[in-house]
């Protein structure tokens, strides 16, 4: 029953999200909206805030984890996941994009991005000595990649076709993550 709960709670803030920005939503709205009292509400939720990061925890972070694990030959399911569920939510998202919880999903996306890219270099380097403060330097020089197309791609109207730019991606970087890897190797 929790969860049936928080789905709609969830529901409910997207779809109130998808009309008008969030800083102007309140709990009252949101439990109004799924019909249920304010105390439901704080029984699965601190506020707003945390059943923002539940929603994009139980609709993208886990999807992509069961589904998409984050391999060298399949990290590009989990990207495109990700502009597949913003191109779904788009009222939520750039409404979200566009409020003060802004920081709030750059952050969910740079952290999503992190995790799937230091996989793919954990695995491509798993004979390879190099440092682990490497790696990340590895990845976060993906990310910040990553991230700025997700961010123009809102900021411009989410036009070009997701699995496109996923292509494009790949096709950027495919053996690059060898060549860094080789470069920033230490040998003992």
């Amino acid at each position: 029953m929790s969860e049936i709960t928080k789905k709609a709670l969830a529901t409910s803030l997207k779809k109130l999200v998808s009309k008008k920005e969030l800083s102007k939503i309140t709990v009252v709205d949101i439990t109004k909206d799924c019909g249920v009292n304010r105390q439901t509400f704080y029984y699965h939720f601190k506020d707003i805030n945390d059943l923002m990061e539940w929603i994009y925890t139980n609709e993208v972070i886990q999807e992509i984890e069961e589904k998409h694990k984050n391999t060298y030959q399949t990290w590009q399911q989990g990207f495109y996941y990700i502009f597949e569920y913003v191109s779904k939510n788009k009222g939520f998202v750039k409404n979200t994009y566009n409020s003060a919880s802004r920081d709030f999903f750059l952050k969910f996306i740079y952290n999503q991005t992190d995790t799937f890219l230091l996989n793919v270099i954990n695995e491509q380097s798993k004979n390879v000595k190099i440092k682990e403060e490497d790696k990340k330097f590895i990845a976060d020089f993906y990310k910040y990649g990553f991230v700025g197309i997700v961010q123009e791609w809102i900021e411009s109207g989410m036009k070009e076709n997701p699995e496109k730019l996923v292509k494009k991606f790949n096709r950027m970087i495919e053996g690059d993550f060898e060549n860094a890897i080789e470069k920033l190797k230490y040998n003992n």
